[in-house]
């Protein structure tokens, strides 16, 4: 049994320091996640607190069927759609990678010159403004896919949907988004890159 694990144990049986010690492990992965779902940092904050709340009353019943991480990201993922929903806020955030299954991966850039890098930032703001357009549901599917790595079964797991749904909101969601990055001329499928079954969530 590793630190993390015994913090687990001790957490799941009321030891609010043990917990606290995994707040401080996950707060930062937690952060980002939530910074990227919610529309500023107020709404980030409250995601992020309202996830840890909810597992330090739910983890007692945490069995270990999934990873600790993946049960956390669920809360998490499941605060910050809750949030959107209540508030109507929609704003997101993610790279230009958009397409696993259609496109090839593209050389790195080692020297980008001054005109690629405005271009890059720009493609990068038409992506946050066509996720801000997204349903919370495909904006989820989409960050947790592009921007957190996770694989397909992981966000399952997290979403608590099956991996059928997993694969038809990223497909409609990445074909949405194309479509709006299309219609604004700020978007080239050639130039997206490609991520591979075997990443997941970090």
């Amino acid at each position: 049994m590793n630190e993390e694990q015994r913090w687990i144990a001790a957490a799941r049986n009321g030891d609010q320091e043990s917990f606290e010690k995994l707040v401080r492990l996950y707060e930062k992965r937690v952060f980002s996640l939530t910074s990227r779902m919610c529309r500023n940092s107020a709404d980030a904050e409250e995601a992020a607190q309202e996830a840890f709340l909810a597992a330090w009353q739910a983890l007692p019943a945490f069995r270990g069927d999934a990873s600790f991480a993946t049960w956390l990201y669920r809360l998490v993922s499941n605060a910050c759609v809750d949030i959107l929903r209540r508030e109507g806020r929609h704003q997101g955030m993610a790279g230009p990678s958009l397409d696993d299954e259609e496109s090839s991966p593209e050389p790195p850039d080692k020297s980008p010159s001054p005109h690629a890098l405005a271009e890059r930032a720009e493609l990068r703001r038409q992506i946050e403004a066509g996720l801000a357009a997204l349903p919370p549901e495909y904006r989820q599917v989409l960050i947790l896919r592009e921007i957190h790595q996770c694989t397909y079964d992981e966000i399952a797991q997290i979403c608590s949907i099956d991996l059928g749904t997993v694969k038809s909101r990223i497909n409609r969601g990445r074909k949405r988004l194309r479509k709006i990055l299309l219609e604004s001329g700020n978007f080239s499928a050639a130039g997206a890159s490609k991520k591979t079954e075997k990443e997941g969530c970090r």
